[in-house]
């Protein structure tokens, strides 16, 4: 029967605890006075825990001893200490751990403060040689600021603290009227903590360390290695089954997810399963999972969310390498050499196990990846049709891959993942819509009922693909093999007219539907309007009234940065005042570097290599220079002057072969030499009639279809269907 006068049982089971068990008494009796009571099990220990129970006994009436001829573990000895027990709370203690000084009175006056069903203080981890260490929850004692009592349902995250009994101050008869006991074997408080905190009324914080955890111990079973850690989901199944009995189903997914969690880290500590009993212990877990999964159950992020499919879908082996590969990784921090490279090929395959994982869930029907350029940032086709999928089909959320050296200048809004995230790899595996306008790491595979868009970045002067096998320093050492392997993918490939029809589907054989429909990166080119090109010219320092030339000559295959053929001072010299000549070095150049400094009456020179858009620079321009560039297949749907620097026309057509005699049919006039290029300005040919022929011819073959809504068409052939 409950004694008025005592506050606090403290129930001790004790078991081979001998060299620790004076500092766990002393640390409790230190209090004075009749409001406590300490109830000791001995559970049939062997050595002398005993004797000194009984001596303790015998000088402090505050201290009953009940002696078992047998060990019936700790369950059972505690629910005998419960029964024996006469105080208002109950706090059971492990006999080799201790009280901080001034514990009992800091709860004792929290207690009557609050009159809480359950009392939670925090605690310390003690390890070998004195060190102490703060459990590491400890904050959400406090962040945020807890009312004086509340309930589990206002203050779910209690759930996140260390889930023993004693770090917990209980109510006896709010104990015992909830009929739960402890289990036998391991993790028998798991049957007691998980009920009492989902039941009460009344919960309360004391944010102090009242208790010393002891760390390192041999013989405690967070340091034994047996196969008895499978009794954890023997005490899962009974909180379960509470949960069924008393109708608090709210608080399913919450336990769902620590029952997971604590066999996972189980199964994760070294020396706890014996190897033996690994694979055993996986599926246990794993049948576990099934019986017990809530429904509609949200998988958590990160690898963890990999764990749990694992689990849920019984892969032992593909479980085991996840979990080797991320130790390997954590560990492998600051190595080089071979060390080194063994540890970047295991987070290698630990990114790539966690990819195939989330393809084995459900296509995402309304998600689309978009890239461009190898992952630089958004432009080109891909942009194009990323704007009009806005527009036409909003509900197809569009995500960029983009570098994390790019991210700083995405547009604000800008939803982007950096390659190797986990977000990326989700949603490169999970992506109904693939978008780029060149190929996704080989890696990144195409699964079933995905659709996979090559926009391509221009038309095709240059030769392309397959035909570069005859062409090896162009190829670059390109894997063609694999290069066929990635057409199979395509699902669509967009093409901005015939001949680039042709030339895609003899260089980049596969089984797609080509969409001649344009080139949507040419849209924003028929669209904007003076204001807007105004506006640009401002951006850029183009002063009114001058005139904007734009050069952007391609790459060649032997060169690794930018290298002027043209001599830029004696083409600003030559254009002079009233002139601005923007220097647009290829993408895969870092910048035209320093410029040359003319002086006088020239040309003002701005290095434009930077800029975000080529498209607001052509739209700046007033007269396009370049050389084998696909650029010129865009500026002509401006109808404004092109001019063909070609000094190097042989060799390039011999390196890297053409599909046509540009030389022959020109978008405008033709220059091999700077010298010939000046010529052309000063005498007006840039402008003139033959000139302004050569123009339109070029368009009506390179640009049929170019009208402003290539990019809708796209949208409406690949996401909305109509076509």
């Amino acid at each position: 029967m409950p004694d008025s006068s005592v506050r606090i049982s403290f129930v001790l089971p004790v078991y081979q605890v001998e060299d620790y068990l004076t500092e766990c008494l002393d640390s409790i009796l230190s209090e004075p006075g009749d409001h406590l009571e300490v109830v000791a099990i001995d559970d049939a220990s062997p050595d002398g825990c005993g004797r000194l129970l009984d001596e303790y006994s015998s000088r402090d009436p505050r201290v009953r001893v009940v002696h078992l001829d047998r060990n019936g573990g700790l369950g059972a000895a505690r629910n005998l200490g419960l029964d024996q027990a006469r105080g208002e709370y109950i706090w059971f203690i492990d006999s080799d751990d201790r009280l901080v000084d001034g514990a009992v009175a800091a709860v004792a006056e929290r207690l009557a403060q609050t009159s809480p069903d359950v009392l939670i203080c925090d605690f310390a981890n003690l390890y070998p040689g004195g060190r102490l260490e703060r459990d590491q929850w400890h904050r959400l004692f406090r962040d945020p600021p807890p009312p004086a009592v509340f309930t589990l349902s206002e203050r779910p995250s209690v759930l996140n603290l260390t889930m023993t009994v004693w770090n917990k101050v209980v109510r006896r008869d709010f104990l015992l009227g909830l009929g739960v006991r402890f289990g036998p074997g391991n993790y028998e408080d798991l049957s007691v903590t998980y009920p009492i905190l989902m039941a009460a009324q009344r919960l309360t914080l004391l944010d102090q360390v009242c208790y010393h955890y002891r760390r390192g111990r041999a013989g405690a079973i967070t340091q034994t290695r047996s196969a008895r850690h499978t009794d954890v989901f023997d005490q899962y199944t009974e909180i379960f089954e509470f949960l069924d009995k008393h109708d608090v189903n709210e608080f399913r997914t919450l336990v769902f997810d620590r029952t997971v969690r604590q066999s996972t880290t189980l199964f994760a500590t070294r020396g706890l399963v014996p190897p033996e009993s690994r694979r055993a212990f996986f599926h246990r877990m794993a049948r576990h999972f099934l019986c017990f999964q809530p429904a509609g159950y949200a998988y958590p992020g990160g690898v963890r969310g990999v764990q749990f499919r694992l689990v849920e879908w019984d892969a032992y082996l593909p479980y085991a390498v996840l979990q080797a590969l991320s130790k390997g990784r954590v560990a492998g921090r600051g190595l080089r050499g071979p060390a080194a490279t063994t540890v970047r090929l295991g987070k290698k395959a630990v990114q790539l196990l966690y990819y195939h994982l989330y393809k084995r869930l459900p296509i995402e029907d309304d998600l689309a990846v978009y890239g461009a350029y190898w992952y630089r940032r958004p432009a080109c086709n891909p942009a194009a049709i990323h704007a009009a999928a806005r527009a036409l089909a909003p509900s197809v959320r569009g995500v960029w891959v983009v570098r994390k050296d790019q991210v700083a200048a995405l547009p604000p809004g800008t939803d982007y993942v950096v390659p190797g995230s986990a977000r990326y790899l989700r949603v490169m595996a999970r992506a109904k819509y693939l978008v780029n306008n060149v190929n996704f790491p080989h890696e990144m595979s195409k699964r079933r009922g995905s659709v996979h868009v090559q926009t391509q970045h221009g038309t095709p002067l240059k030769t392309m693909g397959l035909d570069l096998r005859d062409r090896p320093l162009a190829a670059g050492g390109m894997n063609f093999a694999r290069l066929a392997e990635h057409c199979r993918r395509w699902d669509y490939v967009i093409s901005a007219n015939p001949h680039s029809t042709k030339t895609w589907q003899r260089v980049y054989p596969g089984d797609y539907q080509v969409l001649e429909i344009g080139s949507p990166r040419n849209d924003r080119l028929l669209t904007a309007g003076p204001e807007e090109i105004k506006k640009i010219r401002a951006e850029l320092g183009i002063p009114e009234g001058s005139t904007a030339v734009l050069y952007a000559p391609t790459r060649r295959e032997q060169q690794t940065a930018f290298t002027d053929t043209l001599d830029l001072a004696r083409a600003a010299a030559a254009l002079g005042p009233g002139h601005v000549l923007l220097v647009r070095a290829h993408y895969s150049h870092d910048g035209a570097g320093e410029l040359p400094s003319p002086g006088g009456d020239a040309a003002m020179l701005v290095d434009v290599s930077a800029h975000p858009s080529i498209e607001d620079l052509c739209l700046a321009a007033d007269v396009l220079i370049t050389d084998y560039s696909s650029i010129m297949f865009d500026y002509v749907c401006l109808d404004r002057p092109i001019v063909i620097y070609a000094p190097d026309w042989e060799a390039y057509r011999r390196t890297r072969g053409v599909y046509f005699d540009l030389l022959a049919e020109p978008p405008g006039v033709v220059a091999t030499t700077t010298q010939e290029l000046i010529g052309l300005f000063r005498s007006g040919a840039v402008w003139d009639v033959a000139a302004t022929a050569h123009r339109a011819a070029f368009r009506d073959r390179f640009s049929p279809y170019d009208d402003g809504h290539a990019a809708e068409r796209a949208v409406r052939h690949i996401f909305l269907r109509d076509g």
